[in-house]
């Protein structure tokens, strides 16, 4: 597997984790993902590399997550999963995966726990 960053642009703590992984030689494919959102397995297998619940993915500065009520304590998983398809400004950025694990790198420092 090599190194893939799902990457926002207008992110600065993003652009932070993509600048820290080239400045150590490594050149991620880097996926913008409101421009090419992950699939729902996409979604669904980086939860399970991080051993993360959907919930625990959700962004909410920013996004539609009040208007969309992803606070409700009633949605199921795959509900929150198939939002996040529907909306990926929902997904919290930056999702690093790499060899040695998938981690969402915010603080920008939780990348070392992957290389």
């Amino acid at each position: 597997m090599s190194t893939t960053i799902w990457h926002n642009p207008k992110c600065g703590t993003s652009n932070k984790v993509l600048g820290m992984l080239r400045a150590k030689g490594i050149e991620p494919t880097v996926v913008e993902y409101l421009k090419t959102p992950p699939s729902g397995t996409e979604i669904k297998a980086a939860l399970k590399e991080m051993g993360l619940k959907p919930r625990d993915l959700l962004r909410r500065k920013g996004t539609p997550y009040d208007e969309l009520k992803m606070d409700n304590p009633k949605l199921s998983d795959a509900e929150i999963v198939a939002a996040m398809v529907a909306h990926p400004l929902l997904i919290e950025r930056p999702v690093v995966r790499t060899r040695k694990g998938t981690r969402i790198c915010r603080p920008a420092e939780r990348l070392d726990e992957i290389l």
